[in-house]
């Protein structure tokens, strides 16, 4: 308890600081403070009430990794690898792009929903998700809400959902394009991370089963050779033969999805995605600790003017809803009840392991967003802005950059802004939006702070730029997988074979269908700025938290069904909110009369161009003028469209968990019969003093395994 009081306390102590400071900067390390001790008051009594009271996660019954077993896609895997791979695959773009976009409304709206967020809403929807569908041999989120919720508001989330996903997957397949075009290090040391996790997975399934500790190590030196190796190929001849086109790579990344897809699960995708995490993980933890030893202030404000206004540059809108569609991975993401109903419950040992996996991977990502929120808050606001506002907006030389931001109300000057560019060997950092150049700066003034001094600051923002190619890049792989597994789902209520997840035809139909879909998105959208996924990209925040909210709705439902009522608030509050905000938004993006903000005012205002002749940026011909407004009119039709499916998939869920309450007799639930497990293995990350005596007693290590008695039978 004294413990317990300390890591309060401490965490107690940073959200003062952060909450009560009136101008004075604060250092970054009460962030840090304020974010770690909620983090681990939460994982050590919210998860453990979820699983053990709500849930009543059972360590006895077989999960489908084990009853179903084949060595393809149901494979029991360690749940440290596992975790790895769970991490990987839910931890995108968002976390590391979101804050850096919310920054402009100061660093403490976006970081309470950060905290609070994952806490009450993200990981608990991670979570809850793992464990229903676990205990429906994997099924995926849009079939449990048909099987569940009813063919209405079960066909109205298939639909929604399959859709989303494929939005969802091209955004995030974009900023890795983007992020590796022209980058020979960058290609190279992510290309490697393929034939290393290829070895790794032969060597845990062939040649030295269950050695996670070996393969951790070696996969970690391989990994490591590979980043360092990959600046050597910069500097060499084979620079050419790694420089690769966007075309060129969209076609390696729609082949690499497929494969991955279709291979089986502990061949690539698990070992990749646990190799990933190391380089992930350790460099957010690293990114921490040089926080801690160069405590950098955070000069943005607590709480900017645009928060209230809702003019920022970077992004239009108010404070409330859209700093919360903006963060979405680190607080509450859609996304991550895809992976959660998709490959992880086909992976995991035990039920019990839900919090570890689902709870814990989610505190883990929002940490990351923590740490991406701090980057972009210790530079100086007025390079923020001129980094992330667009080109209409700062111009394109340091002069006009240096006034617009004076205009803004913050103050830099051209001087500062050329030395920041030639500090990190860019040409010019003005007007590169999307967040991820702000993270790399961030990033390197942290990094050669501690190590290098400013001669290395150049070195440290290319490696961030690979690094979140590197982050992005395993939720399109196992984000692939997922869609097939949903789209096998869907058909197979049509078709019963495709519901085995393994038939062969279904594997190679739905893999090469998921693919063409985000691959046609994005290959249009790489060659055509207006075009592709760049027309739907407006749709990402706000269509993946609806996602959020099928996916609390399917949790509320099978609370209510199973006999859980009494706890049912701890999906029904987030899913309340997640329905506020998000629909909310979604009326402002339909109905707003600002341009800005409005899909079909921003079609107006363009037509009214059109009429009049006149052509308006970002368009730089009349064509493109037509362009945006067809673009405006999808938006906003898609808009109303999505928003609709969630009210209906709502609306559905809220009638039978009133049937489920008022007439418990007739309620039917799509579990798996319950089979006794014969396997043991632990619930967390350590082995528990008591696990170990069990283990011990069935005559296995610590880390468990099936007894002789069971493998000889």
């Amino acid at each position: 308890m004294a413990l317990w009081s300390l890591v309060a306390l401490v965490g107690a102590a940073g959200w003062s600081l952060l909450a009560l400071s009136r101008g004075e900067e604060v250092s970054a390390a009460w962030m840090l403070a304020a974010a770690l001790g909620s983090y681990a008051i939460a994982y050590r009594f919210y998860a453990r009430f979820l699983q053990y009271r709500v849930l009543r996660a059972d360590r006895s019954r077989a999960t489908p990794a084990e009853r179903l077993d084949n060595g393809v896609d149901f494979h029991p895997t360690d749940r440290r690898v596992l975790f790895g791979h769970h991490f990987a695959a839910v931890a995108g773009a968002g976390p590391l792009v979101g804050p850096v976009l919310a920054a402009q409304m100061g660093y403490l709206p976006g970081t309470i929903w950060l905290v609070v967020g994952v806490i009450f809403a993200g990981a608990v929807q991670d979570m809850v998700t793992l464990f229903f569908s676990t205990r429906r041999d994997g099924r995926s989120l849009g079939q449990m809400a048909r099987d569940e919720i009813g063919p209405v508001g079960g066909a109205a989330a298939l639909v929604a959902v399959f859709a989303i996903m494929i939005i969802l997957l091209a955004v995030l397949a974009l900023v890795i394009v983007n992020a590796l075009a022209h980058s020979p290090w960058g290609v190279f040391s992510i290309g490697m991370t393929i034939p290393i996790a290829l070895f790794m997975g032969v060597y845990l399934r062939v040649l030295r089963p269950g050695r996670i500790t070996e393969v951790s190590v070696i996969g970690v030196a391989l990994l490591l050779l590979a980043i360092v190796a990959g600046g050597w190929v910069a500097e060499s001849s084979l620079a050419d033969t790694f420089t690769l086109e966007p075309g060129t790579l969209v076609i390696w990344m729609i082949g690499y999805g497929f494969l991955a897809s279709v291979l089986p699960v502990w061949m690539l995708l698990a070992p990749r995605d646990y190799l990933s995490t190391f380089m992930k993980v350790g460099t957010i933890g690293l990114l921490a600790l040089g926080v801690v030893i160069a405590m950098p202030t955070l000069k943005m404000d607590a709480v900017t003017e645009f928060a209230g206004r809702g003019d920022g540059p970077v992004f239009a809108g108010s404070m409330f809803p859209f700093v919360f569609i903006t963060i979405a991975c680190g607080a509450l993401s859609g996304f991550h009840s895809l992976v959660s109903s998709g490959t992880t419950p086909k992976m995991i040992q035990k039920e019990t392991q839900v919090r570890m996996i689902g709870y814990g991977a989610m505190l883990t990502e929002s940490f990351v967003a923590i740490m991406a929120m701090i980057t972009a808050c210790i530079i100086d606001p007025g390079l923020y802005f001129a980094i992330n506002s667009p080109g209409g907006v700062v111009g394109t030389t340091v002069e006009a950059a240096s006034q617009a931001v004076t205009g803004l109300g913050f103050t830099i000057s051209p001087e500062a802004l050329a030395q920041a560019a030639k500090d990190v060997e860019e040409t010019s950092l003005l007007s590169r939006t999307g967040g991820a150049p702000t993270f790399a700066l961030g990033m390197s003034e942290i990094f050669s702070a501690v190590l290098g001094g400013a001669g290395m600051k150049a070195f440290w923002y290319h490696f961030a730029i690979m690094f979140e190619a590197l982050f992005i890049l395993t939720t399109v792989d196992a984000g692939t997988r997922v869609g097939r597994f949903m789209l096998q789902d869907t058909l197979g209520n049509l078709y019963r074979p495709f519901r085995q997840v393994s038939w062969k035809p279904g594997v190679w139909l739905a893999s090469a269908f998921v693919v063409g879909g985000w691959g046609y998105f994005l290959w249009v959208g790489v060659h055509d700025p207006l075009g592709g996924i760049n027309q739907l990209f407006p749709l990402f925040g706000i269509a993946n938290q609806l996602l959020a909210a099928v996916a609390l709705a399917v949790c509320t439902t099978l609370l209510v069904k199973s006999g859980r009522l009494k706890w049912a608030w701890v999906t029904a509050v987030p899913l309340a909110w997640d329905a506020t905000v998000t629909l909310t938004a979604s009326y402002m993006k339909i109905f707003s009369a600002d341009p800005r903000v409005g899909f079909f005012a921003q079609r107006d205002k363009y037509q009214a161009g059109i009429d009049a002749d006149q052509i308006l940026p970002p368009a730089k011909t009349m064509a493109d003028m037509h362009t945006v407004v067809t673009n405006s009119t999808v938006d906003g039709v898609l808009s109303a469209f999505f928003a609709l499916l969630i009210i209906v998939v709502l609306a559905d869920a809220a009638r039978t968990c009133f049937k489920a309450i008022s007439s418990p007799e007739t309620v039917q639930l799509a579990e798996a019969p319950y089979v006794r497990s014969a396997f043991l293995a632990p619930d967390g990350l350590f082995p528990s003093k008591r696990e170990r005596a069990e283990f011990a007693a069935a005559g296995l290590g610590p880390q468990g395994g099936q007894p002789k008695e069971y493998v000889s039978a």
